[in-house]
């Protein structure tokens, strides 16, 4: 059993206004964490820093089982979200969560299970490592 779960997801062309919203950003931190039932460690920590480029909203969400973070690219209206967490969780609940708050044109997922001293392992077996894994339902 893997020790936790990663989804990586790279949002583009979202709508613009929604990523420059703090208030849109919190609010859908703590919608998405009661969407993955998970249990939230203090607020939302959301900071508007960065120039040209680089500049736009992070986001910092602490949960029990770890964190969930993003980063809202101003300037292209992207967003780089991660959440990772030893309990597990639907990448499906975060897309259509991400679908409701952002409303991103495309979507690229990535969704790894997390186990210290699993790719030597798998090596070990003539196998690659990230392995990616199906959703959990």
């Amino acid at each position: 059993m893997p020790w936790g779960y990663h989804l990586i997801l790279d949002c583009s062309r979202c709508a613009g206004s929604k990523i420059r919203s703090k208030h849109n950003i919190v609010a859908f931190a703590k919608h998405l964490v009661k969407k993955i039932d998970m249990i939230p460690y203090g607020e939302p920590q959301v900071q508007h820093f960065g120039s040209g480029n680089k500049a736009g909203y992070t986001l910092v969400q602490l949960i029990e089982t770890s964190n969930i973070t993003a980063h809202f690219v101003e300037e292209t209206d992207d967003i780089y979200l991660d959440v990772f967490s030893c309990k597990p969780f639907e990448p499906i609940d975060v897309e259509e969560t991400v679908n409701a708050f952002f409303e991103p044109k495309t979507k690229s997922v990535m969704f790894v299970a997390r186990q210290a001293g699993y790719a030597n392992e798998m090596r070990s077996k003539g196998m690659h490592y990230p392995i990616q894994f199906p959703q959990l339902k």
